[in-house]
């Protein structure tokens, strides 16, 4: 943080970021500099702080769907028929690539097959064909169905009303998709705003973030992250039963919002608020198990797709472990295996590394001075995950967004690892080009990994930092020094009273 600080008989009422981020204070230099002493602020009815930040986060979405737009591209064949353009490459040519588009066809959501139920073979007719069902968590498999039945009827409605634009049907499947998908991130960004009333601000960092331009339409992982930031703005507004039904919901789209549950039961057993902890994760775990047992019931073998695809899977070129097999010819902890045959070396090592971190994010709670934030814990415990993890999918950065910014707001730091996280796209692309298509050798990817995980470690060295010396925290020091107060956690409910109080207009700048 820059040591610039306002005449301290007239403190701000709110966290102004061009007094204190040195970005903020630079770029302000283009329309007249930092915010004057004397300025009045919160005055306006209409731009208010969260309405800018949504705007801000609107603009950012549009250039995402942009990015995507080559990859839905159309072109006339010989015969006459109208297909998607992703000839020669395109797909990685223009970097435009989403996971939504080969699914529609793969998975079986052109022909109306039920996600868990209805399978399809891979490779049918050669030596590896298998038998393969919808490979998402409960939740995300239903999204595409419900958005592949919206997209006929769309087309449906544009045959009857000329009036409407109609595409290819897996275009108008990705635009519904994408729209979903842009709420979903509007909604996260709307509650980093509300967590944090004195720097509303923060949440721009969650708008403009270029791994949202990026990665948002890669793939269906922003629905769990408003799911699980949602869960931290309830558990902040005392309501531990919401705020478990959502963090559960969420570990229903993908899997990563359950992990939330370890840093509030550690923050629970710290303010001596265990009653508060166990009600979030009974509530997490029973809305889990509502929504996942009616699917895994009725179709057990479809439903344990996704646990088998995980434990089956190879390190990813995204995982340090195929960095250290490419560089050195190491050939892994279980060699060569058989197709279908699990990496149980892999997964075991993989799996201890990550306990290892959990213990140790633990002996840092218990053992820190002062009880350590929430979103401290939380970003420490995804980011180690990732970390350790034998597959790091390009979206999963996401993930880490919105905990970052709670976490360690410091705009050019976070600025600089989202931009580093989302180059990573480019050589990746060209990566999977190969050289014989004019891409790129793995050597430029897989060093681009390294650099990216290399940052991401030292956000966590930050955060442990910021856990084991408080003054050390921009949030907890927000309103000046640091005083001590060990309920300075706008993440955690107030340990008496109603709901933390917000913050006025004229203090927040708006709503």
């Amino acid at each position: 943080m820059s040591s610039r600080v306002r005449d301290p008989d007239v403190p701000p009422a709110r966290v102004v970021p061009t007094w204190t981020e040195p970005l903020a204070t630079a770029a302000s230099r283009m329309v007249g500099g930092p915010l004057g002493r004397h300025a009045l602020v919160g005055r306006s009815r209409f731009w208010t702080p969260l309405r800018v930040i949504l705007l801000l986060a609107v603009v950012v979405l549009a250039a995402g769907w942009l990015g995507k737009a080559p990859c839905l591209q159309q072109y006339t064949t010989d015969d006459g028929t109208v297909a998607l353009d992703w000839r020669n490459n395109h797909q990685y040519v223009a970097m435009c690539y989403s996971d939504a588009v080969p699914l529609w066809g793969i998975e079986g959501l052109d022909r109306g097959a039920v996600p868990y139920r209805d399978p399809w073979i891979e490779g049918e007719g050669t030596d590896h064909e298998q038998v393969r069902y919808m490979e998402y968590p409960v939740l995300t498999g239903f999204f595409q169905y419900a958005n592949a039945r919206l997209a006929d009827a769309w087309i449906w409605a544009a045959a009857v009303v000329p009036a409407l634009p109609s595409a290819l049907p897996v275009v108008v499947y990705f635009d519904i998709s994408a729209a979903w998908l842009a709420l979903a991130w509007l909604v996260a960004v709307w509650a980093v705003r509300t967590l944090r009333p004195s720097r509303p601000w923060d949440a721009a960092l969650v708008a403009l973030s270029p791994l949202v331009a990026v990665h948002l339409f890669t793939n269906f992982d922003a629905l769990a992250v408003a799911c699980a930031t949602g869960g931290m703005l309830a558990l902040a507004r005392r309501r531990p039963l919401l705020a478990g039904v959502l963090i559960g919901i969420g570990g229903a789209f993908k899997f990563y919002p359950l992990m939330l549950l370890l840093p509030v039961l550690l923050v629970a057993w710290r303010r001596r608020r265990i009653g508060t902890g166990l009600r979030t994760i009974g509530a997490a775990i029973g809305a889990f198990v509502l929504v996942n047992a009616p699917v895994a019931l009725l179709y057990p073998t479809g439903w344990s797709e996704f646990f088998r695809l995980n434990r089956t899977r190879p390190a990813d070129p995204d995982s340090l472990y195929f960095v250290v097999q490419y560089f050195t010819g190491w050939s892994g902890f279980d060699g060569k295996f058989a197709d279908g045959e699990s990496p149980t070396v892999l997964n075991a090592v993989s799996a201890a590394l990550f306990v290892l971190c959990c213990a140790a994010i633990c002996l840092l709670a218990l053992r820190a001075e002062q009880p350590p934030r929430l979103a401290s814990l939380a970003f420490l415990v995804v980011a180690s995950f990732l970390l350790v993890n034998k597959v790091w999918s390009p979206q999963y950065s996401l993930w880490l967004v919105p905990l970052a910014v709670l976490a360690l707001p410091h705009w050019r730091l976070l600025l600089a690892w989202m931009a580093v996280d989302a180059l990573v796209w480019a050589p990746r692309m060209y990566y999977y080009l190969t050289p014989a298509n004019k891409g790129l050798p793995p050597d430029w990817f897989l060093g681009a990994v390294v650099l990216r995980d290399a940052v991401v470690a030292l956000l966590c060295v930050l955060v442990v930092r910021s856990v084991l010396h408080p003054e050390t925290d921009p949030v907890r020091t927000s309103a000046g020094t640091w005083t001590g107060d060990v309920d300075a956690d706008p993440d955690w409910p107030a340990a008496t009273g109603g709901p933390r109080p917000a913050v006025s207009a004229a203090s927040s700048g708006g709503r």
